[in-house]
């Protein structure tokens, strides 16, 4: 696999998960990730048999960017 191929997370039960360092512990929004191949796979930590997210490794990198440039920020993001 390389690096813009997308991963497979059919066997997410399998990965080495991570929870956010910004999760409240109190059971609220919790966001896992996990590497994957050469991607990311990111779910619920409420829900860890739910619904997985797979991330290429371009895909992951242009995310953290547009996050750290404040591309996200409520200010940036308007609903119309």
């Amino acid at each position: 696999m390389t690096r813009f191929a997308k991963p497979d997370p059919r066997d997410s039960a399998e990965l080495a998960w991570r929870r956010s360092s910004y999760s409240n512990g109190a059971g609220g929004m919790c966001v896992e990730v996990a590497p994957l191949g050469e991607g990311i796979a990111v779910r619920d930590s409420k829900n860890p048999t739910g619904p997985v997210l797979a991330f290429t490794g371009a895909e992951w990198d242009a995310f953290l960017a547009g996050a750290r440039d404040g591309e996200f920020d409520r200010e940036s993001v308007r609903m119309t």
